[in-house]
């Protein structure tokens, strides 16, 4: 429960630190209209003065606030995931695999066996090659963090790799029933069921996941294989306004292309790929169908 709340608690500041520079402006502005319309002689500050500093004095509490609780979140961070966690990270973002695990193995050692340094891991150990090493931290994951949802994502992400599809799916099902409000594990969820020929629990999972609001490199997933669906169904309406909500989330199609590098000579990587060429195609279909 803290771990999903985190993510709104961090953001409470910044808000409310805008919301103090909006008073700041507005307490200015209105307190220098007021004063060409009717200049006043030197007395006690205005309401709107007042506003002004209190708008100010809030947004510098909260940038401070925010500041600290940054600061502290990372050092939390640091205790928990172990010194070469932060990292490992930045490793993997370069596709530097064999010299993250190192660091991860150290985070292992220090004790920081936290479902995050066990994630990271399994996938890291998975993209090197060393899939026996994959399945066994992410067997460990499920051990330790049966109620976390992410040990499950995890344990797909092994199998995915692995093209075992079908187990990759029944993964992801457990994770949904402990985050059912989740887009993203919806989606991975009928990627997968996808491939593994499941098309009609795939199509349900799509649909679950298109109820919440969904990142662009998952929106525009979903959104091209339920086209097809509607299509089928004879619903035109909703599938030129699913193929609009496909364009609109195309940004998210460089996401998945960027990691294809990871997946090089797997069978999974290539046929993401030909899916990717396939969602760039009706890309290019909705965009000559708009300017033609």
């Amino acid at each position: 429960m803290a771990r999903r709340f985190r993510p709104i608690l961090v953001r409470i500041p910044p808000a409310l630190a805008i919301v103090g520079v909006l008073l700041f402006i507005g307490g200015i502005f209105g307190q220098y209209l007021i004063n060409r319309q009717s200049p006043l002689e030197e007395s006690e500050p205005s309401g709107l003065t007042l506003l002004a500093l209190l708008g100010l004095a809030l947004a510098v509490a909260m940038f401070l606030v925010w500041f600290v609780t940054t600061g502290l979140q990372l050092g939390a961070q640091a205790r928990r995931q172990g010194s070469g966690y932060g990292e490992a990270y930045r490793l993997i973002e370069a596709f530097k695999f064999d010299e993250a695990i190192p660091l991860l193995e150290q985070s292992i050692q220090e004790g920081k066996e936290t479902v995050d340094v066990l994630m990271l891991l399994a996938s890291v150990y998975a993209y090197a090659g060393r899939l026996a090493e994959a399945q066994q931290a992410a067997d460990r994951a499920v051990v330790l963090y049966p109620e976390e949802s992410a040990a499950y994502v995890t344990l797909s992400t092994i199998y995915r790799i692995q093209a075992v599809y079908d187990a990759a799916a029944e993964a992801l099902r457990q994770a949904a029933e402990l985050e059912p409000d989740s887009a993203a594990i919806w989606a991975e969820l009928g990627f997968m069921e996808l491939y593994a020929g499941e098309d009609a629990d795939a199509v349900e999972a799509f649909e679950r996941a298109s109820r919440y609001p969904m990142p662009a490199m998952y929106a525009v997933r979903v959104y091209y294989h339920l086209i097809s669906v509607y299509a089928e169904r004879g619903d035109a309406h909703r599938a030129a306004r699913t193929a609009a909500r496909m364009v609109s989330a195309r940004e998210g199609l460089a996401s998945w292309k960027s990691g294809l590098t990871a997946l090089e000579g797997t069978s999974y990587g290539q046929r993401l790929a030909r899916e990717i060429e396939e969602i760039e195609s009706a890309l290019y279909e909705a965009d000559s169908a708009h300017t033609g």
